[in-house]
């Protein structure tokens, strides 16, 4: 099992904002600049993570993350964000930030999730994963 706390602001753009243009009448799509800013700002975050002794998991895991965005003013330390960005969403970008960084061989791997999102004090995503028996 890996678990572990990475303090941030979280990134608001997910995986659902690919753009698509058509060149020579063929849809080519492609990842806009905050897209790819929030990609980089994920991965350099989860090297920091990642056991340098750690093969890739090959095996079915649990992934459960906990999101956690700046509480301002208007909401209480814990309480659930229940508005956008979608958990499915944020997830989508976040296994496939970990699938870059070698985490496990393939996101299909992960056969459980459980993602919650919450206003947090300190902002970040907690990760944990653990493999299914």
């Amino acid at each position: 099992m890996i678990q572990f706390f990475m303090p941030m602001e979280p990134p608001t753009v997910t995986h659902q904002e690919h753009k698509v243009s058509v060149v020579n009448g063929k849809p080519v799509f492609y990842d806009p600049p905050e897209l790819k800013r929030a990609r980089q700002k994920i991965i350099g975050h989860l090297c920091k993570y990642k056991p340098v002794d750690m093969e890739p998991y090959q095996k079915g895991v649990r992934l459960m993350t906990k999101w956690c965005f700046a509480q301002g003013e208007k909401h209480k330390d814990g309480e659930y964000r229940i508005t956008k960005p979608d958990t499915d969403n944020l997830q989508k970008l976040l296994k496939d930030c970990m699938t870059t960084v070698g985490f496990w061989e393939d996101d299909a791997l992960v056969a459980s999730e459980i993602a919650e999102k919450f206003w947090a004090r300190i902002p970040g995503i907690y990760i944990r994963i653990e493999e299914l028996s």
